[in-house]
């Protein structure tokens, strides 16, 4: 990223860490050498793989869970997440990419104000038929009384609390579970045959199709616990000027076997509600970096968040897979 002149040697950590460019394009030489390519090309080469290694994640998490995330929003997040973000977006064919206020504690962001909460589990094999019921109510009731003692301890009234269902089943003589959630309430949600349906259902949409005449078997119950948290509104940023003016310019390079070209840089404090500009851009902050390459274009939401638009997505994604 720093060869590529996608950071700032001396702006990393609000400039509180210097970078050493040279020496990080130096450390690219010897793997150049072998490729019988330029330090800068290689360093090209890298930020490819690594954008093409995220994607591939992504698609396998969305394909173990039937997913296509084909027209599905990206949220880029962490430190290096919005360096990467668009990259990745246009390999999955996703038209817009989130990056949303303070990207790089986002996480942190969301533990503080995520409601309290336990996930319960445990082992108990049962066919799924009209005899589960009793042993399976006195399971939920045994994890129930856990899931309020654990969020008691956490400041949450008994009475606060709430309850999601589910469980592991599998067609009987298989070795592998499906996870499912049925419901909410403060007992066992769903009819027995309500139950049979959503696995058949969740089955189908993973492998494609129903097994007939085989039982379905119960491997593990499973309860989360909950109290909401505190109501917390994003606060509104001031309203810009609709077309911000660039911090400076720097040169950054996009793609193998092309020049620099001359990037404008934004300070991402600067950037108002409204304001839109088109990329390639590098918008900064002390923790990270939001690359925008070419065929992207952005506008600034109320809350602050940088919403980045494909212009040219079909044709980039075509371009970059040869």
């Amino acid at each position: 990223d720093l060869v590529m002149g996608l950071l700032d040697p001396a702006y990393f950590l609000g400039g509180e860490m210097p970078l050493d460019l040279e020496r990080a394009r130096g450390a690219f030489a010897p793997l150049g050498e072998k490729l019988g390519a330029s330090s800068d090309d290689t360093a090209v080469g890298v930020y490819e793989v690594i954008n093409q290694n995220m994607a591939a994640s992504a698609r396998m998490h969305a394909v173990e869970r039937g997913i296509d995330l084909r027209g599905v929003a990206l949220i880029a997040f962490g430190g290096a997440g919005p360096v990467h973000a668009c990259g990745v977006a246009t390999l999955l064919e996703a038209p817009r990419v989130i990056f949303p206020v303070n990207a790089s504690v986002l996480s942190a962001f969301g533990t503080l104000v995520s409601p309290v909460r336990i996930d319960l589990a445990r082992s108990m094999v049962r066919s799924l038929d009209g005899q589960v019921a009793a042993d399976r109510d006195l399971l939920l009731e045994d994890m129930r009384q856990e899931g309020r003692r654990i969020l008691a301890a956490a400041g949450a009234a008994a009475e606060d609390v709430k309850y999601r269902y589910g469980l592991d089943a599998r067609y009987e003589g298989q070795g592998n579970e499906i996870t499912l959630w049925v419901g909410e309430g403060s007992s066992w949600p769903a009819t027995l045959d309500e139950t049979l349906e959503l696995f058949h259902s969740e089955y189908e949409k993973i492998y494609g199709l129903r097994i007939p005449d085989v039982g379905v078997e119960v491997v593990t119950w499973r309860v989360a616990a909950w109290s909401d948290a505190p109501g917390f509104e994003v606060p509104a940023v001031a309203a810009g000027s609709g077309n911000p003016v660039p911090n400076r310019h720097r040169d950054a390079r996009f793609r193998r076997g092309e020049d620099a070209v001359s990037v404008p840089v934004y300070r991402r404090a600067e950037l108002g509600a409204g304001d839109r500009f088109d990329g390639p851009a590098l918008v900064e902050e002390r923790e990270t970096t939001s690359v925008i390459p070419g065929g992207w274009s952005c506008e600034v939401a109320p809350d602050g968040s940088i919403v980045a638009t494909a212009v040219t997505a079909t044709a980039t994604a075509k371009e970059d897979s040869k």
